[in-house]
């Protein structure tokens, strides 16, 4: 335990819990405290003024951060014939149908993204339990179910990030790497708040931005001037 609070003495050192710093100033603390032996992700944690649970307050959406995250992305499809060809082309990492279904109902859901057409919806329904509860159900609202299944996969690969906000109003992502630069970091999170802000609900009320920090994973957080991020 000694051991852990040292950690986490040295992580905040320089940083003032108090302050919500600007985002700029913020991206500098985070990259800098980020001294772990392995390449960190670099996260953005906001509390959201809505109330999921309400189907006029569900935040979720989809943003392409102009840096991607730095992550590689495993994509599985559902998809048959031409379409199928065209998910490998894109750089799918599996393609299949009722084989593919089956393959993930004995456990193999080793895929941060899945895409189906939507004539595979009825083979993929049957995985509702399965993917939904790991946030990997296709939807048509994020894009993840389309015959332009091409553009998903390269999408998906590129680095486009899905949120949702959780049931206490919470979203999080990871919004790039500690070995990115100040500038990449600070783009990629003005894109990611941009969306969030695009994604208000129409039943949300009150003030939608309430908090919001950003970390590495193994550093501490630094809160975020609402202001600041509010105009990005």
């Amino acid at each position: 335990m000694a051991k852990t609070g040292k950690r986490l003495a040295q992580a905040y050192e320089g940083i003032d819990r108090n302050t919500q710093y600007e985002l700029a100033a913020a991206v500098k603390l985070v990259k800098e405290g980020a001294k772990a032996k392995f390449d960190e992700t670099i996260e953005i944690a906001m509390n959201l003024g809505a109330d999921p649970r309400h189907a006029d307050q569900m935040v979720r959406g989809v943003v392409s951060l102009p840096h991607g995250t730095g992550k590689t992305m495993r994509v599985a499809v559902f998809a048959k014939d031409a379409k199928a060809e065209e998910a490998l082309k894109a750089g799918a990492d599996t393609v299949g149908a009722e084989d593919l279904m089956e393959a993930m109902q004995k456990g193999d859901l080793n895929y941060d993204r899945v895409i189906a057409t939507p004539d595979m919806m009825a083979v993929v329904g049957r995985l509702g339990k399965v993917l939904g509860p790991r946030g990997l159900m296709p939807n048509p609202k994020l894009g993840t179910v389309t015959m332009d299944v091409a553009t998903a996969v390269s999408d998906a690969k590129a680095g486009q990030v899905q949120f949702r906000a959780e049931k206490t109003g919470i979203v999080h992502a990871g919004i790039g790497k500690a070995s990115f630069s100040e500038e990449q970091i600070l783009e990629n999170a003005k894109a990611f708040f941009g969306a969030i802000v695009k994604a208000k609900p129409a039943g949300a009320k009150g003030i939608y931005l309430q908090r919001a920090a950003i970390s590495s994973t193994m550093g501490a957080g630094v809160k975020l001037s609402i202001p600041d991020i509010a105009s990005k």
